[in-house]
């Protein structure tokens, strides 16, 4: 990977916006079957059954069929949630096909193969293959509630990103919805550790120069730095001008708003910010042993009450 290529790249990553009021963007994944059989569901018939509703547009689809619904920036996330939700759902049950907000898919591994083939998903799992079995299983089988939130500049936007990052594992473990050797957490720590940063690396000096590094350091199975990029999944995703929080297990649409309200008091309180981080700060070198904890459902919760 060239390292000249990838500076000016990383470094627009963490360009950072400007300060705005409480807005936040919500990514949700679904699980998706078959009504009647539980089967895995072709993309296709699921874009056909959802081509009429609001959601449509911002529908995509994870390697497995997982449906996302990936929407814009707004004041009300958990109403906009809410309501595209309930119109998708309507129109896919019309059409015999069940969604499911489960963070790990119950079915066996034969049954859900992987339907997104392009050489990039494909170069992804063979490489992942060569990792182990957790690769294969995160691609295909696993949903998350992801959430995008703005990204300050100055002083505010460094603890932002420290404080995202630190408190990562206590979020998780709060509003998990699957822990242990099968749980989704599990899943992704031992997918590829080299590419999804759940430690200390990242918050270690200047943030360009360490997520450098941590790209750097990752095996590079697509072709421009741009895209190699692209195949970084650490738990706090930086977007240039907002920061997208990944770690969390899939919720239920109905159950977000404490999500929401605990993600964006974090974010935007400034002295709720600072003080989660001056407590958070001490604890830095065991963040990766508190994703071990978390993943295994016995992280310590009133540590952080």
């Amino acid at each position: 990977m060239n390292q000249k290529e990838l500076q000016p790249l990383v470094a627009n990553l963490f360009a950072r916006g400007r300060r705005r009021t409480v807005r936040v963007a919500v990514e949700q994944e679904f699980l998706v079957a078959d009504a009647t059989t539980g089967a895995a569901v072709p993309i296709e018939r699921v874009r056909r059954a959802a081509a009429g509703a609001v959601a449509a547009p911002y529908l995509s689809f994870e390697p497995g069929g997982q449906l996302e619904l990936s929407l814009p920036c707004s004041l009300d996330p958990v109403g906009q949630l809410r309501t595209m939700v309930a119109d998708l759902t309507h129109r896919l049950t019309a059409a015999h096909i069940t969604t499911y907000a489960l963070p790990v898919d119950p079915r066996p591994e034969h049954e859900v193969p992987l339907q997104l083939t392009s050489p990039r998903y494909v170069a992804m799992h063979r490489h992942f293959d060569s990792i182990g079995p957790a690769g294969r299983r995160m691609m295909r089988r696993t949903a998350s509630t992801q959430l995008c939130l703005d990204w300050w500049p100055g002083q505010a936007g460094l603890e932002q990103w420290r404080v995202l990052n630190l408190a990562g594992p206590y979020l998780a473990a709060t509003f998990a919805r699957s822990s242990g050797p099968h749980g989704r957490l599990t899943t992704w720590l031992e997918t590829d550790p080299a590419r999804t940063g759940f430690d200390d690396r990242l918050l270690v000096g200047d943030p360009v120069a360490a997520y450098k590094a941590f790209a750097v350091g990752a095996t590079a199975f697509v072709g421009t730095a741009a895209e190699h990029l692209t195949t970084m999944f650490p738990p706090v995703r930086p977007r240039s001008t907002y920061l997208e929080v990944r770690f969390l297990d899939a919720q239920e649409p109905s159950a977000i708003g404490p999500v929401v309200s605990a993600l964006t008091s974090l974010m935007y309180d400034d002295n709720h910010r600072r003080s989660v981080l001056r407590r958070l700060e001490v604890d830095r070198a065991d963040l990766g042993e508190h994703w071990l904890a978390a993943a295994a459902g016995d992280l310590d919760l009133e540590l952080v009450a």
